[in-house]
């Protein structure tokens, strides 16, 4: 049922996909010399890019939520987390911690590297962008988070038995998944240890919180703040965001940094707020 499951959110991804590409045929049909989607992309405005690529999203979610009531006859609550409902206090908590870390290191390094910064501010362009990125980017994070920490490591687990297979099979899928990044394009291959170690430290902080709430509010921090705040001409979100950044990535930097350092610390800030034990039994 798991497989069939998934199968219909793809599907309903791609009825999603048709605004997108209706726009992208209609705006070059009298262009033919570009073949690069991404090319194609990026020609469209910023906010209605920015729509067209998280619409998709809301229609997976559709189907999600469809197969979830329909096909296992059960509720996103019994997907997301062990407690009688989700605890959006633990969404918040974790949305605020991550959110005001990003800011702080991006303004730190604002202060520090101003050169690598390029001012972007557009008050009519970021108004229009404000309602699209708080509507649909935390849709888009929150399908993923339902998907992979809770559906998939669900079905991985109910056929494995155990906790850390599960964890590693929805890691490396959620990884390979970001391959066609352009930041892949950009950083090279080795920026899926990045997308991959992301997905083990959202597995393991869902398995031990028994709920995918903390992962919720760290993804929709990370992609939300980042979309408003800062973007570069090589990620994925193109946004009319308060800065650009304008220097070269440092693949060291976003790997070892992120994974060895800062979600550690988050793991440990998580473990004392909400009093984990027994690691070893419940990821092994």
């Amino acid at each position: 049922m798991y497989l069939l499951g998934s199968f219909v959110v793809i599907i309903f991804n791609f009825i999603g996909q048709f605004p997108l590409t209706y726009y992208i045929i209609e705006s070059n049909k009298f262009d033919l010399s570009i073949s690069d989607p991404l090319e194609l992309l990026r020609k469209i405005e910023s906010n209605l890019q920015l729509l067209l690529i998280l619409i998709p999203f809301l229609f997976s979610f559709i189907g999600f939520w469809l197969i979830i009531k329909k096909l296992h006859n059960s509720s996103l609550v019994k997907i997301a987390t062990i407690r009688k409902k989700i605890d959006f206090n633990r969404i918040i908590f974790s949305f605020v911690l991550w959110g005001t870390l990003i800011i702080f290191m991006v303004l730190f390094d604002y202060f520090i590297y101003p050169d690598d910064y390029k001012w972007n501010f557009k008050l009519k362009e970021f108004l229009i962008m404000l309602p699209i990125a708080f509507l649909f980017i935390p849709i888009q994070t929150s399908l993923e988070e339902f998907i992979f920490r809770g559906y998939l490591m669900e079905g991985f687990a109910s056929l494995l038995k155990n906790s850390w297979m599960p964890l590693i099979f929805t890691s490396l899928i959620f990884g390979l998944l970001h391959i066609y990044n352009p930041e892949v394009d950009k950083l090279g291959h080795g920026i899926l240890i990045y997308y991959i170690g992301t997905g083990l430290f959202l597995g393991v902080l869902s398995i031990m919180d028994q709920g995918i709430e903390l992962s919720i509010g760290f993804h929709a921090a990370n992609n939300l703040v980042t979309a408003l705040l800062v973007t570069s001409t090589w990620t994925v979100f193109q946004t009319e965001s308060i800065l650009i950044d304008v220097s070269e990535p440092s693949l060291f930097f976003e790997t070892v940094f992120s994974l060895l350092i800062l979600y550690p610390l988050f793991l440990y800030v998580m473990s004392r707020k909400y009093n984990w034990n027994n690691w070893k039994e419940k990821i092994f």
